[in-house]
């Protein structure tokens, strides 16, 4: 998805079809979809289970790969602040997986996978393995790495946004001025 306007349009088509309670993953592959990732997110968040994925592939060669750690670094950022969960995708142990040896660059990507909460292998004869190569790492780093997450109440700000993003019938000046 790569704007609002793409989420709203998925959110229409659910709600017509009886399936607004399904999931939505935020896949974020594109520049484009990276830099409106904030505004996508709070249309997204309008719906009852949102998540992110970040397509490091795609992005790589959309936003350079000498930006992509911080890159991804930042869509990491914005989901934790908005208490979304991360998929961590695209070419994760991809050496294990396809020949049976890692490369020390998969195997220092993958640590960092413990950032999020999900991640994604690719297919590959050594599959079996690269799961439970993987799950040694994320084991072991967990205790290195953990989230700032301060579960907060609900947010009257948000309440805010969605009130003005809905019509309604009461103007704006009848609202107490300074009140969330």
């Amino acid at each position: 998805m790569r704007s609002p306007a793409d989420v709203t349009t998925l959110q229409d088509a659910l709600r017509q079809a009886g399936d607004e309670g399904l999931p939505i993953i935020i896949k974020i592959e594109t520049r484009k979809a990276f830099e409106a990732l904030p505004a996508t997110l709070l249309t997204a968040m309008r719906s009852p289970s949102v998540g992110v994925m970040i397509a490091r592939g795609d992005l790589a060669v959309e936003c350079g790969y000498e930006r992509l750690a911080e890159v991804q670094e930042e869509i990491l950022w914005v989901s934790e602040a908005a208490h979304l969960p991360v998929i961590w995708a695209t070419q994760v142990l991809e050496t294990l997986a396809t020949t049976g040896t890692p490369s020390r660059a998969e195997v220092t990507d993958a640590a960092m996978a413990e950032r999020s909460e999900c991640v994604m292998l690719n297919k590959g004869p050594h599959l079996e393995e690269a799961l439970h190569f993987l799950d040694d790492v994320l084991r072991r780093m967990e205790a290195h790495q953990t989230k700032k997450r301060s579960m907060l109440r609900r947010l009257h700000l948000a309440d805010l946004f969605e009130k003005n993003s809905a019509p309604t019938d009461k103007p704006a000046a009848r609202r107490k001025p300074g009140c969330l």
